[in-house]
């Protein structure tokens, strides 16, 4: 007997699941890794220099595919900006704010591109 497939998914279930995996990520990381996280806190400056200059890159890459993708995908990135929220039982935190700030920022940056 051949087992049924679930039906699939709508596309807000999907960023919803997509979300919820991004935001228990570093909740499983503290839990299995202490030694992971721990090294994590004592990055040198050095480190943080390149891991500045790989965010400036994925940033400026970022820009560049949502400016030649289409409206709707750059409709995906603002909504995904407004569905960043603190975990449940937890309080906006202003990094949390900062985040979703800047996810719109890199979507109106894309369509200034696009204008020019």
């Amino acid at each position: 007997m051949m087992a049924m497939s679930p039906p699939p998914l709508t596309e807000a279930e999907n960023r919803r699941r997509a979300l919820s995996r991004w935001d228990n990520e570093g909740g499983a990381l503290a839990q299995f890794a202490p030694d992971v996280v721990a090294a994590s806190r004592d990055l040198t400056n050095t480190e943080l220099v390149h891991l500045r200059i790989r965010v400036i890159a994925l940033e400026n890459l970022m820009i560049a595919v949502l400016a030649e993708g289409s409206e709707q995908q750059r409709q995906m990135a603002r909504d995904m900006a407004a569905l960043i929220t603190p975990r449940p039982s937890f309080t906006q935190h202003p990094l949390t704010v900062h985040a979703a700030d800047h996810i719109t920022d890199l979507v109106a940056r894309a369509d200034r591109l696009r204008m020019d």
